[in-house]
């Protein structure tokens, strides 16, 4: 049986969900959206995201390209919950060109993952080593606010993930959640692998960066193809395109997780084993990053791994 972005059915679900099967609606402002368990938490997710650029916009309270991205990890997460609230209330998830199945959930998991990443790159860089002033008691707001928009996304991420024998969109299962990690934690590792620029040493080097890359692209591909239902257009069956390309990741990867650290902390090729002495004024320099990418590339390794096992097990049980 080809395993495309559907699982079997589910006998009953909460209105509002996410999860379930899209039917049109006839009348426009379903409240229902709103009260149930799902429409709650998105309402407390705007509520927190906004509270929390609110509190840092309030005298200007971020600075720089960390600032920068975590100003953009809250707005964005803001502006696209209210949009998500704004369909399902005016029953408009039919006319949206992308499937209602994959897209919330999805979004869901990254807004968590942005939001978690902001909410310890704003303190380290606005909060630690800071006089205490009234802004910085903004600043301890705005993390605390944070944190909770992180908490509201994880939570919804709980309620509308796959349950056994419902009908759901492939990423809200355990594999489609692990892809999403697995393309933000790439992202993670394209920025330290380009500030500085680090992967420019040997031929292994860039042998690990073409493995960052081509593990992103084609996980990356499978969102798309999924939140946009075009799994038809692949020459081969989903299952088999799925399965061969995470095992291809899982070698892949384990290549990266083994080079990498050898050519960057042996000394007989090149690398540097000990925090260097120009770090000690910095809270995290060119080493840091180094190590950083390095332990990356293993947590993704671990990732893709899980994604191998619990991909292998969905197809056999569609078998």
């Amino acid at each position: 049986m080809v395993l495309c972005c559907t699982l079997t059915p589910h006998l009953s679900a909460s209105p509002g969900d996410s999860t379930m099967p899209v039917q049109r609606s006839k009348s426009v402002g379903n409240t229902q959206v709103l009260t149930s368990p799902v429409g709650i938490v998105r309402l407390l997710e705007v509520l927190f995201a906004c509270v929390t650029f609110s509190l840092v916009v309030h005298h200007g309270q971020w600075w720089g390209r960390n600032g920068d991205w975590c100003m953009f990890c809250w707005c964005f997460c803001f502006a696209v919950s209210l949009l998500v609230l704004v369909v399902e209330f005016a029953g408009l998830q039919h006319r949206m060109p992308v499937s209602w199945k994959n897209f919330p959930i999805t979004f869901a998991m990254y807004a968590t993952l942005m939001c978690l990443s902001a909410s310890i790159i704003y303190p380290v860089t606005h909060i630690q080593n800071q006089s205490k002033t009234k802004a910085r008691d903004y600043r301890i707001a705005a993390t605390v606010f944070s944190c909770l928009t992180c908490l509201a996304y994880s939570v919804e991420v709980s309620m509308t993930r796959a349950k056994p024998g419902e009908v759901t969109g492939y990423m809200a299962t355990v594999p489609g959640l692990l892809k999403v990690v697995e393309t933000f934690v790439a992202c993670i590792i394209f920025v330290f692998i380009s500030d500085p620029v680090s992967y420019e040493q040997s031929e292994a080097v860039k042998w690990c960066l073409a493995v960052y890359c081509i593990c992103f692209i084609l996980s990356l591909v499978v969102i798309v193809l999924c939140i946009g239902e075009c799994t038809g257009w692949l020459p081969c069956a989903f299952n088999k395109f799925l399965s061969g390309y995470t095992l291809l990741a899982v070698l892949m990867y384990a290549t990266a997780t083994i080079i990498w650290p050898i050519y960057k902390f042996d000394r007989k090729q090149g690398g540097q084993p000990n925090r260097p002495g120009g770090c000690r004024d910095s809270s995290f320099c060119y080493w840091d990053k180094l190590v950083a990418i390095a332990v990356l590339t293993a947590i993704n390794l671990l990732v893709y791994l899980a994604d191998l096992v619990y991909s292998a097990r969905l197809i056999f049980i569609q078998a």
